[in-house]
Protein backbone atom coordinates (compact mmCIF):
# COMPACT_ATOMS: atom_id res chain seq x y z
CA UNK A 1 0.00 0.00 0.00
CA UNK A 2 1.49 3.34 -1.04
CA UNK A 3 2.13 6.06 1.48
CA UNK A 4 -0.54 8.24 -0.08
CA UNK A 5 -3.19 5.71 0.96
CA UNK A 6 -2.09 5.96 4.57
CA UNK A 7 -3.16 9.59 4.81
CA UNK A 8 -6.62 9.11 6.30
CA UNK A 9 -7.15 12.66 7.55
CA UNK A 10 -9.81 13.48 4.95
CA UNK A 11 -11.42 10.06 4.69
CA UNK A 12 -15.10 9.21 5.08
CA UNK A 13 -16.49 6.03 6.58
CA UNK A 14 -18.79 3.93 4.39
CA UNK A 15 -19.94 0.85 6.29
CA UNK A 16 -16.80 -0.53 7.93
CA UNK A 17 -14.62 0.83 5.12
CA UNK A 18 -12.82 4.15 4.99
CA UNK A 19 -12.99 5.87 1.61
CA UNK A 20 -9.96 8.05 1.01
CA UNK A 21 -9.26 10.35 -1.96
CA UNK A 22 -6.83 7.95 -3.66
CA UNK A 23 -8.46 4.64 -2.89
CA UNK A 24 -10.46 2.64 -0.37
CA UNK A 25 -9.07 0.87 2.66
CA UNK A 26 -10.08 -0.20 6.15
CA UNK A 27 -8.57 1.47 9.18
CA UNK A 28 -9.32 -0.49 12.35
CA UNK A 29 -9.53 1.32 15.63
CA UNK A 30 -8.98 4.88 14.41
CA UNK A 31 -10.67 7.72 16.27
CA UNK A 32 -12.32 9.32 13.23
CA UNK A 33 -15.67 11.00 12.70
CA UNK A 34 -18.25 8.38 11.80
CA UNK A 35 -16.34 5.53 13.43
CA UNK A 36 -17.52 4.37 16.88
CA UNK A 37 -15.04 5.97 19.25
CA UNK A 38 -15.98 3.72 22.14
CA UNK A 39 -15.15 0.45 20.36
CA UNK A 40 -11.40 -0.20 20.21
CA UNK A 41 -9.98 -3.50 19.02
CA UNK A 42 -8.75 -4.83 22.34
CA UNK A 43 -7.37 -8.19 23.41
CA UNK A 44 -10.76 -8.91 24.95
CA UNK A 45 -12.53 -8.24 21.65
CA UNK A 46 -9.99 -10.33 19.76
CA UNK A 47 -10.46 -13.28 22.12
CA UNK A 48 -14.25 -13.03 21.91
CA UNK A 49 -14.46 -12.77 18.12
CA UNK A 50 -11.50 -14.61 16.56
CA UNK A 51 -13.52 -17.80 16.23
CA UNK A 52 -16.19 -15.96 14.22
CA UNK A 53 -13.91 -14.77 11.46
CA UNK A 54 -13.78 -18.17 9.76
CA UNK A 55 -17.46 -17.83 8.80
CA UNK A 56 -16.91 -14.62 6.83
CA UNK A 57 -13.29 -15.00 5.72
CA UNK A 58 -14.35 -15.28 2.06
CA UNK A 59 -16.09 -11.89 2.24
CA UNK A 60 -14.09 -9.80 4.69
CA UNK A 61 -10.32 -9.41 4.11
CA UNK A 62 -8.31 -10.36 7.17
CA UNK A 63 -6.77 -6.90 7.47
CA UNK A 64 -10.29 -5.43 7.74
CA UNK A 65 -11.43 -7.77 10.50
CA UNK A 66 -10.22 -5.50 13.35
CA UNK A 67 -12.70 -2.89 12.08
CA UNK A 68 -15.61 -5.34 12.18
CA UNK A 69 -14.81 -7.27 15.34
CA UNK A 70 -15.47 -4.50 17.91
CA UNK A 71 -18.92 -3.84 16.43
CA UNK A 72 -19.79 -7.54 16.32
CA UNK A 73 -18.67 -7.98 19.92
CA UNK A 74 -20.55 -4.87 21.10
CA UNK A 75 -23.78 -5.91 19.37
CA UNK A 76 -23.69 -9.44 20.73
CA UNK A 77 -22.92 -8.12 24.22
CA UNK A 78 -25.78 -5.62 24.11
CA UNK A 79 -28.19 -8.30 22.92
CA UNK A 80 -27.52 -10.28 26.07
CA UNK A 81 -27.70 -7.24 28.34
CA UNK A 82 -30.98 -5.99 26.85
CA UNK A 83 -32.61 -9.35 26.09
CA UNK A 84 -32.74 -8.50 22.39
CA UNK A 85 -32.62 -10.52 19.17
CA UNK A 86 -31.59 -9.56 15.66
CA UNK A 87 -33.71 -10.81 12.75
CA UNK A 88 -31.37 -11.10 9.76
CA UNK A 89 -33.02 -11.26 6.36
CA UNK A 90 -31.46 -13.31 3.57
CA UNK A 91 -30.43 -10.08 1.84
CA UNK A 92 -28.32 -8.78 4.72
CA UNK A 93 -24.57 -8.65 4.19
CA UNK A 94 -22.63 -11.64 5.61
CA UNK A 95 -21.32 -9.70 8.62
CA UNK A 96 -24.86 -9.05 9.86
CA UNK A 97 -26.37 -12.32 8.61
CA UNK A 98 -23.75 -14.67 10.04
CA UNK A 99 -22.23 -12.83 12.98
CA UNK A 100 -25.07 -11.02 14.79
CA UNK A 101 -28.28 -12.52 13.36
CA UNK A 102 -30.17 -14.70 15.81
CA UNK A 103 -32.83 -15.74 13.30
CA UNK A 104 -32.12 -15.87 9.57
CA UNK A 105 -34.48 -16.27 6.65
CA UNK A 106 -37.21 -14.59 4.62
CA UNK A 107 -39.35 -11.78 6.00
CA UNK A 108 -42.34 -13.79 7.16
CA UNK A 109 -40.21 -16.63 8.50
CA UNK A 110 -38.33 -14.11 10.61
CA UNK A 111 -41.52 -12.57 11.97
CA UNK A 112 -42.91 -16.00 12.86
CA UNK A 113 -39.67 -16.92 14.63
CA UNK A 114 -39.91 -13.65 16.54
CA UNK A 115 -43.25 -14.74 17.98
CA UNK A 116 -41.49 -17.70 19.57
CA UNK A 117 -38.72 -15.77 21.27
CA UNK A 118 -38.79 -14.59 24.88
CA UNK A 119 -36.72 -11.52 23.98
CA UNK A 120 -38.04 -8.09 24.93
CA UNK A 121 -36.55 -6.29 21.93
CA UNK A 122 -36.45 -7.14 18.24
CA UNK A 123 -33.94 -5.46 15.94
CA UNK A 124 -34.99 -5.89 12.30
CA UNK A 125 -32.10 -6.60 9.96
CA UNK A 126 -34.16 -5.81 6.88
CA UNK A 127 -36.49 -3.13 5.53
CA UNK A 128 -39.34 -1.20 7.11
CA UNK A 129 -42.29 -3.39 6.08
CA UNK A 130 -40.50 -6.36 7.68
CA UNK A 131 -40.23 -4.49 10.97
CA UNK A 132 -43.94 -3.65 10.73
CA UNK A 133 -44.74 -7.33 10.13
CA UNK A 134 -42.76 -8.24 13.24
CA UNK A 135 -44.72 -5.65 15.22
CA UNK A 136 -48.02 -6.91 13.76
CA UNK A 137 -47.27 -10.42 14.99
CA UNK A 138 -45.50 -9.39 18.20
CA UNK A 139 -47.45 -6.43 19.63
CA UNK A 140 -46.06 -6.90 23.14
CA UNK A 141 -42.45 -6.64 22.01
CA UNK A 142 -40.53 -3.50 21.14
CA UNK A 143 -39.43 -3.56 17.50
CA UNK A 144 -36.64 -1.39 16.10
CA UNK A 145 -35.04 -0.85 12.71
CA UNK A 146 -31.49 0.51 12.38
CA UNK A 147 -32.42 2.92 9.57
CA UNK A 148 -35.81 4.46 8.88
CA UNK A 149 -34.60 5.04 5.31
CA UNK A 150 -34.60 1.29 4.66
CA UNK A 151 -37.72 1.21 2.54
CA UNK A 152 -38.85 -0.89 -0.43
CA UNK A 153 -39.80 0.07 -3.98
CA UNK A 154 -42.50 -2.60 -4.00
CA UNK A 155 -44.05 -1.65 -0.67
CA UNK A 156 -44.04 2.03 -1.61
CA UNK A 157 -45.89 1.35 -4.87
CA UNK A 158 -49.28 1.03 -3.13
CA UNK A 159 -51.16 2.44 -0.13
CA UNK A 160 -54.14 1.40 1.94
CA UNK A 161 -56.20 4.06 0.16
CA UNK A 162 -55.30 2.43 -3.17
CA UNK A 163 -56.60 -0.89 -1.88
CA UNK A 164 -59.87 0.66 -0.73
CA UNK A 165 -60.41 2.14 -4.19
CA UNK A 166 -59.61 -1.18 -5.84
CA UNK A 167 -62.20 -2.95 -3.68
CA UNK A 168 -64.79 -0.37 -4.69
CA UNK A 169 -63.97 -0.95 -8.36
CA UNK A 170 -64.06 -4.77 -8.07
CA UNK A 171 -66.66 -5.61 -5.40
CA UNK A 172 -67.00 -9.24 -4.46
CA UNK A 173 -63.42 -10.21 -5.28
CA UNK A 174 -60.93 -11.15 -2.59
CA UNK A 175 -57.71 -9.15 -2.20
CA UNK A 176 -54.51 -11.17 -1.80
CA UNK A 177 -51.64 -9.01 -0.61
CA UNK A 178 -47.97 -9.90 -0.69
CA UNK A 179 -46.27 -9.59 2.70
CA UNK A 180 -43.86 -7.12 1.06
CA UNK A 181 -46.31 -4.32 1.84
CA UNK A 182 -46.90 -1.76 4.55
CA UNK A 183 -49.19 -2.38 7.53
CA UNK A 184 -51.95 -0.14 6.15
CA UNK A 185 -52.09 -2.21 2.95
CA UNK A 186 -52.19 -5.50 4.87
CA UNK A 187 -55.00 -4.06 7.01
CA UNK A 188 -57.16 -3.50 3.91
CA UNK A 189 -56.55 -7.00 2.56
CA UNK A 190 -58.47 -10.24 2.91
CA UNK A 191 -55.41 -12.47 3.14
CA UNK A 192 -51.65 -12.17 2.73
CA UNK A 193 -49.24 -14.36 0.80
CA UNK A 194 -45.52 -14.91 0.37
CA UNK A 195 -43.62 -15.93 -2.73
CA UNK A 196 -43.51 -19.47 -1.35
CA UNK A 197 -47.28 -19.88 -0.89
CA UNK A 198 -48.76 -17.40 -3.40
CA UNK A 199 -50.26 -20.04 -5.70
CA UNK A 200 -51.73 -21.99 -2.80
CA UNK A 201 -53.18 -18.83 -1.20
CA UNK A 202 -54.78 -17.66 -4.46
CA UNK A 203 -56.44 -21.04 -4.96
CA UNK A 204 -57.47 -21.24 -1.31
CA UNK A 205 -59.14 -17.81 -1.17
CA UNK A 206 -60.84 -18.32 -4.54
CA UNK A 207 -62.36 -21.57 -3.31
CA UNK A 208 -63.36 -20.03 0.03
CA UNK A 209 -65.11 -17.10 -1.68
CA UNK A 210 -66.54 -19.25 -4.50
CA UNK A 211 -64.96 -17.13 -7.25
CA UNK A 212 -62.64 -17.80 -10.19
CA UNK A 213 -60.93 -14.39 -10.10
CA UNK A 214 -58.82 -12.67 -7.41
CA UNK A 215 -56.99 -9.37 -6.99
CA UNK A 216 -53.28 -9.85 -6.22
CA UNK A 217 -51.19 -6.94 -4.97
CA UNK A 218 -48.75 -5.30 -5.46
CA UNK A 219 -46.06 -7.20 -7.44
CA UNK A 220 -46.97 -7.37 -11.12
CA UNK A 221 -44.38 -10.03 -11.95
CA UNK A 222 -45.22 -12.28 -9.01
CA UNK A 223 -48.89 -12.06 -10.05
CA UNK A 224 -48.03 -12.94 -13.65
CA UNK A 225 -45.92 -15.89 -12.53
CA UNK A 226 -48.71 -17.10 -10.22
CA UNK A 227 -51.22 -16.82 -13.10
CA UNK A 228 -49.05 -19.24 -15.09
CA UNK A 229 -49.45 -21.88 -12.37
CA UNK A 230 -53.20 -21.75 -11.77
CA UNK A 231 -56.55 -21.59 -13.53
CA UNK A 232 -57.65 -18.72 -11.28
CA UNK A 233 -57.81 -15.39 -13.12
CA UNK A 234 -55.53 -12.75 -11.61
CA UNK A 235 -55.98 -8.97 -11.58
CA UNK A 236 -52.63 -7.40 -10.74
CA UNK A 237 -51.19 -4.09 -9.58
CA UNK A 238 -48.26 -2.41 -11.34
CA UNK A 239 -45.72 -2.60 -8.51
CA UNK A 240 -42.27 -4.08 -9.07
CA UNK A 241 -39.20 -4.91 -7.04
CA UNK A 242 -36.40 -2.73 -8.38
CA UNK A 243 -33.86 -5.51 -7.80
CA UNK A 244 -35.63 -8.38 -9.56
CA UNK A 245 -37.09 -6.23 -12.33
CA UNK A 246 -33.55 -5.51 -13.56
CA UNK A 247 -32.98 -9.09 -14.70
CA UNK A 248 -33.79 -9.91 -18.32
CA UNK A 249 -34.07 -13.08 -20.36
CA UNK A 250 -31.05 -11.93 -22.36
CA UNK A 251 -29.07 -11.66 -19.12
CA UNK A 252 -29.81 -15.30 -18.37
CA UNK A 253 -28.84 -16.45 -21.84
CA UNK A 254 -25.59 -14.49 -21.66
CA UNK A 255 -24.76 -15.96 -18.25
CA UNK A 256 -25.43 -19.48 -19.48
CA UNK A 257 -23.17 -18.90 -22.48
CA UNK A 258 -20.39 -17.65 -20.21
CA UNK A 259 -20.88 -20.46 -17.67
CA UNK A 260 -21.66 -23.78 -19.41
CA UNK A 261 -23.63 -26.19 -17.24
CA UNK A 262 -24.65 -23.56 -14.68
CA UNK A 263 -27.97 -24.05 -12.85
CA UNK A 264 -30.11 -20.91 -12.83
CA UNK A 265 -32.44 -20.26 -9.89
CA UNK A 266 -34.85 -17.31 -10.13
CA UNK A 267 -37.05 -15.52 -7.64
CA UNK A 268 -40.73 -15.23 -8.73
CA UNK A 269 -40.50 -11.42 -8.47
CA UNK A 270 -38.45 -11.64 -11.69
CA UNK A 271 -40.20 -10.99 -15.03
CA UNK A 272 -41.98 -14.07 -16.48
CA UNK A 273 -39.51 -14.13 -19.39
CA UNK A 274 -36.68 -14.56 -16.86
CA UNK A 275 -38.54 -17.33 -15.05
CA UNK A 276 -39.00 -19.07 -18.41
CA UNK A 277 -35.22 -19.11 -18.86
CA UNK A 278 -34.52 -20.51 -15.38
CA UNK A 279 -34.09 -24.09 -14.20
CA UNK A 280 -35.94 -23.52 -10.95
CA UNK A 281 -38.03 -20.66 -9.54
CA UNK A 282 -39.01 -20.24 -5.92
CA UNK A 283 -38.77 -18.11 -2.81
CA UNK A 284 -35.48 -17.20 -1.16
CA UNK A 285 -35.93 -20.17 1.18
CA UNK A 286 -36.75 -22.49 -1.71
CA UNK A 287 -33.62 -21.37 -3.58
CA UNK A 288 -31.48 -21.85 -0.48
CA UNK A 289 -32.98 -25.30 0.09
CA UNK A 290 -32.39 -26.23 -3.56
CA UNK A 291 -28.68 -25.47 -3.27
CA UNK A 292 -28.38 -27.29 0.05
CA UNK A 293 -30.31 -30.36 -1.08
CA UNK A 294 -28.97 -30.75 -4.63
CA UNK A 295 -25.47 -29.32 -4.28
CA UNK A 296 -25.11 -28.16 -7.93
CA UNK A 297 -21.56 -27.71 -9.18
CA UNK A 298 -22.22 -24.14 -10.33
CA UNK A 299 -25.26 -21.98 -9.67
CA UNK A 300 -26.68 -18.52 -10.31
CA UNK A 301 -29.24 -16.98 -7.95
CA UNK A 302 -31.32 -14.34 -9.71
CA UNK A 303 -32.10 -12.26 -6.64
CA UNK A 304 -30.39 -9.72 -4.37
CA UNK A 305 -26.70 -10.50 -4.50
CA UNK A 306 -25.96 -10.67 -0.75
CA UNK A 307 -28.10 -13.80 -0.67
CA UNK A 308 -25.54 -15.57 -2.85
CA UNK A 309 -22.88 -14.70 -0.28
CA UNK A 310 -25.00 -16.06 2.57
CA UNK A 311 -25.97 -19.28 0.79
CA UNK A 312 -22.33 -19.74 -0.26
CA UNK A 313 -21.25 -19.71 3.40
CA UNK A 314 -23.45 -22.76 4.02
CA UNK A 315 -22.43 -24.50 0.78
CA UNK A 316 -18.66 -24.05 0.32
CA UNK A 317 -18.36 -26.71 -2.41
CA UNK A 318 -20.77 -24.92 -4.75
CA UNK A 319 -19.39 -22.40 -7.25
CA UNK A 320 -21.59 -19.29 -7.24
CA UNK A 321 -21.81 -16.99 -10.25
CA UNK A 322 -22.85 -13.63 -8.82
CA UNK A 323 -24.82 -11.24 -11.02
CA UNK A 324 -24.86 -8.43 -8.47
CA UNK A 325 -28.14 -6.53 -8.26
CA UNK A 326 -27.95 -4.80 -4.89
CA UNK A 327 -30.98 -3.58 -2.98
CA UNK A 328 -30.06 -0.03 -1.92
CA UNK A 329 -32.64 -0.16 0.86
CA UNK A 330 -31.29 -3.36 2.43
CA UNK A 331 -27.79 -1.93 2.28
CA UNK A 332 -28.85 0.96 4.51
CA UNK A 333 -28.66 -1.53 7.37
CA UNK A 334 -25.05 -1.69 8.59
CA UNK A 335 -23.24 -2.96 11.64
CA UNK A 336 -22.74 0.64 12.75
CA UNK A 337 -26.35 1.72 12.71
CA UNK A 338 -27.47 -1.63 14.07
CA UNK A 339 -25.12 -1.10 17.02
CA UNK A 340 -26.34 2.47 17.53
CA UNK A 341 -29.98 1.40 17.29
CA UNK A 342 -29.47 -1.28 19.92
CA UNK A 343 -27.37 0.97 22.14
CA UNK A 344 -29.67 3.99 22.02
CA UNK A 345 -33.00 2.23 21.37
CA UNK A 346 -33.77 4.53 18.47
CA UNK A 347 -36.10 4.06 15.47
CA UNK A 348 -38.79 2.11 17.24
CA UNK A 349 -41.44 0.86 14.81
CA UNK A 350 -45.04 1.37 15.92
CA UNK A 351 -48.30 0.35 14.24
CA UNK A 352 -51.64 1.87 15.40
CA UNK A 353 -53.63 -0.83 17.18
CA UNK A 354 -56.76 -0.83 14.93
CA UNK A 355 -54.52 -1.14 11.86
CA UNK A 356 -52.33 -3.75 13.51
CA UNK A 357 -55.34 -5.88 14.50
CA UNK A 358 -56.74 -5.86 10.94
CA UNK A 359 -53.35 -6.62 9.42
CA UNK A 360 -52.85 -9.42 11.95
CA UNK A 361 -56.04 -11.10 10.74
CA UNK A 362 -54.85 -11.03 7.11
CA UNK A 363 -51.45 -12.44 8.03
CA UNK A 364 -52.87 -15.14 10.29
CA UNK A 365 -55.38 -16.27 7.64
CA UNK A 366 -52.37 -16.96 5.44
CA UNK A 367 -50.35 -18.70 8.16
CA UNK A 368 -53.27 -21.03 8.86
CA UNK A 369 -53.42 -22.30 5.26
CA UNK A 370 -51.61 -25.60 4.80
CA UNK A 371 -50.40 -26.59 1.35
CA UNK A 372 -48.05 -29.12 -0.27
CA UNK A 373 -44.45 -27.93 -0.66
CA UNK A 374 -44.66 -28.39 -4.43
CA UNK A 375 -47.19 -25.54 -4.62
CA UNK A 376 -44.34 -23.20 -3.75
CA UNK A 377 -42.43 -23.93 -6.95
CA UNK A 378 -43.02 -22.24 -10.30
CA UNK A 379 -42.77 -24.34 -13.45
CA UNK A 380 -40.49 -22.43 -15.87
CA UNK A 381 -42.11 -24.25 -18.81
CA UNK A 382 -45.66 -23.13 -18.07
CA UNK A 383 -47.02 -20.75 -20.73
CA UNK A 384 -46.86 -17.00 -20.09
CA UNK A 385 -50.32 -15.44 -19.77
CA UNK A 386 -51.57 -11.94 -20.38
CA UNK A 387 -53.34 -10.66 -17.28
CA UNK A 388 -55.07 -7.43 -16.36
CA UNK A 389 -52.79 -4.93 -14.64
CA UNK A 390 -54.39 -1.89 -12.99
Amino acid sequence: MGKELLNWEHGNWIGQTLEVPNGVCAVPGKDLDGYPKDLPYTDEVKAATDHLYEQVSDFIPEFEWPAYAPLVHAINTLKTQKNAVVLAHNYMTPDIFALVGDYRGDSLGLAIEATKTEADMIIQGGVHFMAETSKILCPDKRVFIPSMRAGCSLASSITGEDVRLIKQRYPGLPVVTYVNTSADVKAESDICCTSSNAVAIVEHIAAEWGVDKVIMLPDEFLAKNVARQTGIEIIAWHGRCEVHARFSAEDVRDMRAANPGVVVLAHPECPPEVVAESDFTGSTKAMSDYVGDRNPAKVILLTECSMSDNVAMANPTVDFVRPCNLCPHMKRITLENLYECLRDETNEVLVPEPMRAQAYEAVMRMINVSFPKEKGYFDPDSPIKDIQVI
